[in-house]
């Protein structure tokens, strides 16, 4: 029997949607469905709600009175508070993981980032990127820590979609290779002060208004 094992269905209405949300296949305002979505995955009402809330968690949807629920409009402005959690909660979590980091460890992350260096797109990018950090930071030990900075890695992976999903070049990412080598080296103090700028760069610009290409405003963070 696999179904002990398996995710809730919540958890996967859940999963699919963000991913949706992110990458933009579900465009911001867009209503989420209930019916439609308990159809589509053959399931009741229930998990679908259970999994707008989690949406709503991760502020990539919101309830409105007697409407249900719509996805969040993209507010370029909120990624400014969005990069100063990052800074402060992922270093955080990077000295608590320091400790526990592996050499197997760190050459998982070496690899993944020599993945994202050969990314074609966007979407495998982000994905790589996103692997780099949980692979450094899982060792943490502090679930709750890590679901918050989830949650803020699906909030920058969407604007990053947003504005580089039809005119991506490939990068060489210098940051986290510095990083790897400070935790190599026992440089603790030095990666987690590297990782807070890397990642928290982008909410010391000022901001721009909505109408402005996002490509004026973010490049690529970690």
């Amino acid at each position: 029997m696999t179904a002990a094992t398996e995710d809730p269905i919540s958890e996967r209405i859940a999963r699919i949607l963000a991913d949706r949300i992110i990458s933009g296949e579900i465009q911001p305002g867009a209503r989420l469905r209930q019916d439609h979505l308990a159809t589509e995955f053959g399931t009741s009402h229930v998990p679908v709600r259970e999994a707008f809330r989690a949406l709503q968690t991760q502020g990539l949807a919101e309830s409105e009175p007697w409407r249900g629920f719509r996805v969040t409009d993209f507010d370029v402005a909120e990624l400014r508070e969005v990069a100063e959690m990052r800074a402060s909660l992922e270093s955080l979590a990077l000295r608590h993981a320091a400790p526990n980091l592996t050499r197997a460890i760190l050459a998982e992350a070496e690899e993944v980032t020599r993945h994202g260096d050969r990314a074609g797109n966007v979407r495998d990018w982000e994905a790589a990127n996103r692997r780099f950090h949980r692979l450094i930071l899982a060792p943490c030990r502090m679930p709750r820590l890590l679901q918050t900075i989830d949650g803020l890695h699906a909030a920058s992976a969407r604007f990053l979609f947003a504005a580089w999903r039809s005119d991506w070049e490939a990068r060489t990412d210098h940051d986290h290779r510095t990083i790897l080598t400070a935790l190599r080296d026992g440089r603790t103090e030095f990666a987690c002060s590297t990782l807070a700028r890397h990642v928290g760069w982008i909410g010391k610009r000022k901001p721009t208004s909505k109408n402005t290409d996002a490509r004026e405003t973010y490049e690529i963070p970690g």
